[in-house]
């Protein structure tokens, strides 16, 4: 997700412009997951034996705003997504038995994720207040992006010989998720002094469909009823911290402040069957943030502190309580995005 603090010493950067005003953006997004973890406990064995799954994650935002008013917004967000995803266990499997060699093969998937409009109100006048502001907004996520894709997974004959079979790839790289959402947002400011500003927003999206349709494993000889297709998961995301403008550049400001997101394990509305990672990262998030004329630019790099994958709906009808499952976790995010306003 790809909100962005405020990152001007008050709003006054953000409110100069008349109304009519548009802002185009861009933003470019980087991890890499590899650490295993079940609830907060790392299965360090994963990397040491070299069975980890590793997700590689591109993803670059591109967004358009349009103010009718300074106090109005109105946004739409398309990711255009680049993944890839190696592992052991979706292929020959972990075991040296069935992989001697300890093979590890990769699938992919590239192309626009899921849509989201959004419009967005600052409560206050800013015009009226500009040390200090909340905005409120809702939005609508549509199911742009392809929750289909399938790749080739390599599989052995009794004899040793490879051959592929085309399947779906992993949940966690596919464009989209099938299903339509709807999203609130907030994000708040308030000037402590000349030159420090604490910031903060959230983001919650719903996605009341239960499953998408795509059956995980269409191989298999049945289909279990709880995870055999994927979930239409909700997702959310929090940030707050401070930001400290530097007179001695003009423009430049330095960020810290802390971040969680995830993916619960119950919805907040509809049916939570099907198969999801639930989980969430809390992490320190430093940064920077620039501004000149009608450009802005902003970098930060959260730094993962906790990693819980916590236990899913299907994990929680095991009458034993012995059943959870794991998740592969990045260490950090790069975060990187530019915008111009006309």
């Amino acid at each position: 997700m790809s909100c962005a603090a405020p990152t001007g010493a008050n709003s006054s950067e953000y409110f100069k412009q008349r109304a009519g005003t548009w802002q185009v953006s861009a933003g470019y997004r980087f991890f890499r997951s590899y650490k295993h973890f079940v609830g907060t406990e790392e299965q360090k064995q994963r990397v040491e034996q070299g069975t980890q799954v590793i997700n590689v994650s591109h993803a670059l935002d591109l967004g358009v705003t349009y103010m009718p008013n300074p106090r109005w917004a109105i946004s739409v967000n398309l990711p255009v997504q680049y993944n890839d995803r190696s592992s052991l266990y979706e292929h020959y499997g972990n075991a040296v038995a069935t992989n001697p060699e300890q093979k590890r093969f990769h699938t992919g998937s590239q192309g626009i994720g899921d849509l989201r409009i959004s419009g967005s109100y600052w409560v206050v006048n800013p015009a009226a207040l500009p040390k200090a502001n909340l905005a409120v907004g809702l939005g609508v996520k549509l199911p742009t992006g392809n929750f289909r894709v399938t790749d080739s997974f390599h599989r052995r004959t009794k004899e040793g010989a490879d051959y592929t079979i085309v399947k779906p790839v992993d949940q966690s790289i596919q464009l989209g998720d099938g299903g339509v959402g709807a999203n609130v947002e907030l994000q708040g400011y308030a000037q402590l002094t000349g030159g420090l500003t604490a910031y903060a927003n959230g983001f919650y999206l719903f996605n009341p469909r239960a499953t998408n349709g795509v059956v995980r494993s269409p191989e298999a000889t049945t289909i279990d009823l709880v995870t055999g297709e994927f979930s239409v998961a909700d997702q959310f995301a929090a940030r707050v911290g401070l930001s400290q403008s530097l007179r001695f550049v003009p423009g430049l400001s330095v960020m810290l402040g802390g971040r969680v997101e995830g993916v619960p394990a119950h919805d907040a509305i509809g049916s939570s069957v099907g198969f999801r990672r639930p989980g969430y990262i809390v992490s320190v998030e430093p940064g920077l943030a620039y501004m000149k004329g009608h450009y802005s630019a902003g970098l930060t790099v959260p730094v993962a502190v906790v990693r819980n994958r916590i236990k899913s709906y299907a994990d929680r009808l095991d009458p034993l309580g012995v059943r959870h499952g794991d998740a592969a976790f990045a260490d950090y995010l790069i975060s990187f995005n530019v915008s111009r306003w006309f």
